[in-house]
């Protein structure tokens, strides 16, 4: 589920991804042997395996799942997720219901040599630090994520040109994203809320 939220925020960004692949495949694709110098991201791993085999039983124990944004950053600087191409860097931050990462992106490998004379994706080019800041919730079952806005190298994107992008570039290879995306949770997962730093989980 986390790596669905961070997805869904990275792919709109040009860069968000994880949302297509399913839990196991997302969580561990990148999976490093447990490392001293990464203790959050092995508190990570240890909470994200919980929530993958709670969500096998019958009855999964409804006490909530936390991880905490250094625990997130961590297992995203220790390799643990294979990000998306021509995402380079990525760190997230967390307040209630939203969430903004912060990206270096190189977009000319996202959007692999195709070439454009519509000026809207002009700004698309090069690489370049991006910030990408969205609302998101689950309940339910289901996850909402919606994109406020981007920015790179700190100048706001229109929405115009970011619309344009991702409709060009990310919705032809992953259909349920765009400016406003929704997902269905894994593992059994019926509530994830966004809190200040943190990321709450129940399953159900």
């Amino acid at each position: 589920m986390i790596s669905r939220i961070f997805l869904t925020i990275l792919l709109i960004a040009s860069v968000i991804f994880i949302v297509q692949k399913g839990p196991a495949s997302s969580w561990q694709s990148s999976a490093q042997p447990a490392s001293s110098g990464h203790r959050l991201a092995d508190s990570m791993q240890a909470k994200l395996d919980h929530i993958q085999e709670n969500g096998q039983k019958t009855q999964p124990d409804q006490s909530p799942t936390v991880m905490t944004e250094e625990e997130v950053n961590d297992y995203i600087a220790a390799g643990r997720i294979v990000l998306p191409q021509g995402v380079k860097k990525l760190r997230m931050e967390g307040r209630t219901g939203v969430i903004t990462a912060f990206l270096n992106v190189d977009f000319d490998e996202i959007r692999a040599g195709q070439k454009s004379s519509n000026p809207l994706l002009s700004v698309f080019s090069g690489r370049h630090d991006v910030r990408v800041e969205g609302d998101a919730a689950a309940s339910g079952g289901q996850g909402k994520v919606h994109v406020r806005e981007v920015s790179i190298d700190g100048f706001n994107v229109p929405n115009v040109a970011l619309e344009y992008f991702v409709s060009k570039y990310i919705t032809p290879k992953y259909p349920n994203v765009g400016i406003d995306s929704q997902f269905h949770l894994p593992n059994r997962i019926d509530l994830a809320t966004v809190g200040y730093h943190k990321l709450t989980v129940t399953q159900k």
